[in-house]
């Protein structure tokens, strides 16, 4: 069976941590911030985890399990 691809997407949005956690950014922040507050904007700037439910998946479009 052929190695599995890295999904590039994939690549862009997440990194491992040391722990094994996978870090990701909060959605939102793109587009449209005129109308948001500034303390919303603030607060997605912030780095969070990916959930545990949805690891797995994320772990597979990276191609390391």
């Amino acid at each position: 069976m052929p190695k599995l691809k890295t999904k590039s997407g994939a690549k862009k949005r997440f990194k491992l941590t040391g722990t094994g956690k996978i870090k990701r950014k909060g959605a939102y922040k793109s587009h449209i911030l005129t109308k948001k507050e500034t303390k919303q904007k603030r607060n997605l700037t912030q780095t969070s985890y990916v959930a545990e439910v949805d690891k797995h998946s994320v772990l597979r479009q990276l191609a390391l399990k």
